[in-house]
């Protein structure tokens, strides 16, 4: 990190920004009417695979541009959990976080703009709501809590090994490349139950939208759901770090 605060700032808000915009750009490519993605030109729908894609390559391109000026959390779950185990200074936290969820939505309004003629074509109001946020497919709190909690937990644990394991010192794009495959394969793995968000910002920043905005054809936003991924990634993301230093250290 540069240890300038103010680029650091900028960094965190302009990289949580790629991140929703290329994984919540993904999904609505892929669940709303007549996209390219989604049946457009006599294309067939992007899938799973599609949209994890565009998470993995939306957390692995911020962290080549960004990675040296602010660390690219880009999710208050890290952002706490480093703090947590020592590695981030507490005084930077709310800032972060603040930066954090100021680029998600930022983000998720550049979705609405692409999109907003298709979310007009779209009466399904689930599929809606899940290009901005996500929801346990069981309507399940415990299970998406629970799906949440791994998958920071493993998130966490894999940005540490491959960040500060010894394979990585002198080339770190290898790494940043290794983390955005991570996202993709815990989205192929562990997404089938809640979307995933992984990360409070990326659910809750684009859900405040949702709600505050005149979506066309959108219904309830779920609020009663709306604490598992942030709680439940902030949790998982302080188990994950301190499992990573109890056996190899920070």
């Amino acid at each position: 990190m540069s240890g300038n605060w103010p680029a650091s700032y900028a960094a965190e808000f302009f990289g949580t920004l790629i991140l929703v915009l290329f994984g919540n750009g993904a999904v609505a490519n892929s669940f709303l009417p007549a996209t390219t993605g989604n049946g457009k030109l006599g294309q067939s729908n992007g899938g799973w695979l599609f949209i994890a894609i565009g998470y993995g390559l939306g957390v692995m391109l911020p962290a080549m541009m960004f990675g040296s000026i602010s660390g690219n959390h880009l999710n208050p779950a890290i952002t706490i959990a480093e703090a947590c185990a020592g590695i981030f200074p507490w005084t930077q936290v709310l800032p972060y976080l603040g930066y954090q969820f100021l680029g998600a939505m930022a983000g998720q309004l550049l979705v609405l703009a692409i999109y907003w003629p298709h979310y007009r074509q779209s009466h399904d109001a689930a599929a809606i709501l899940g290009t901005f946020s996500t929801g346990d497919a069981t309507q399940s709190n415990l299970n998406g809590f629970v799906t949440e909690l791994i998958g920071t937990a493993v998130l966490v644990f894999g940005a540490m090994g491959l960040y500060r394991g010894m394979f990585f010192h002198q080339n770190i794009d290898i790494a940043n490349i290794g983390v955005g495959c991570l996202i993709a394969t815990l989205v192929i793995s562990v997404g089938g139950p809640t979307g995933p968000a992984l990360n409070p910002a990326r659910d809750l920043g684009p859900r405040i939208v949702h709600a505050l905005l005149p979506v066309p054809n959108k219904g309830s936003s779920h609020w009663g759901y709306s604490w598992v991924p942030v709680l439940a990634s902030i949790v998982g993301a302080i188990i994950g770090i301190f499992l990573y230093k109890g056996f190899f250290g920070l």
